[in-house]
Order: C-alpha cells, then structure tokens, then sequence
C-alpha cells in the first residue's frame, strides 16, 4: 500500500523558516505537490513538481518564500518555507500522482490520487 509520510511542521514565530518533507513508500511518481487547509478556509495550492524533469510551479501567495524540490535518490520531496507569515498557518498534506502532468495540471488537486495525513504549521505572530 502507498503511503505517503510527511514530517517538518511546527511552530514558528513570522519570519521563521520550517522545512517539510515527504516520502513515498513502495513507488515513485508523475508528479508530487503540496498542498495546505486553513482553519476555515478551502484547500489551497501551494507548489507542486514533476519528477521526471523537476518542472515547478508556486502559488502566488509564497513565491519568493517557498521553494519545491526533490531527491531522486532519495525519493523525497522538500517544500523550504521562508520568511513564514501567519496566514501560512494550516495543515500542509503532501499529494502525489502517477502522471507527470503538464505545468497547468498541477495546481489541480483533482490530479492527485494519494494523500499524506498532513503536518501542522503554526505561524505566530
């Protein structure tokens, strides 16, 4: 079974920088993104990367803060989160795809068949 394990969240002051991560167990894929759900709110794009030639795509909201990357050797993903403001603050579930989806794909969270339990990121102000 696929299993999708996210660590690196807690709780930082603004401006503090936190590093998630998340490896997939038994595979690799297409394409991997994270993903975030704020209290109240919808869920929220926030990067996404294909595998196979590490084309990547931010939201607006976290560009020139967040950078996506991967390991292949590893097979693992990384989202390097800096400069966090308080509206950063949710749970942050990493999702992965078989298909390696063209760079307008990936901000659909409806391309995505398997999810992480998420991880907790407290921004305080």
């Amino acid at each position: 079974q696929v299993q999708l394990v996210e660590s690196g969240g807690g709780l930082v002051q603004t401006g503090g920088s936190l590093r998630l991560s998340c490896a997939p167990s038994g595979r690799t894929f297409g394409s991997m993104a994270w993903f975030r759900l704020a209290p109240g709110k919808e869920r929220e794009f926030v990067a996404a990367i294909r595998w196979s030639d590490g084309n990547r795509v931010l939201a607006n909201s976290v560009k020139g803060r967040f950078t996506i990357s991967r390991d292949k050797a590893k097979n693992a993903m990384f989202l390097q989160m800096n400069n966090l403001k308080p509206e950063d603050t949710a749970i942050y579930s990493c999702a992965a795809s078989a298909s390696s989806w063209i760079q307008s794909a990936l901000f659909n969270s409806r391309n995505y068949d398997y999810w992480g339990q998420g991880t907790q990121v407290t921004v305080s102000s």
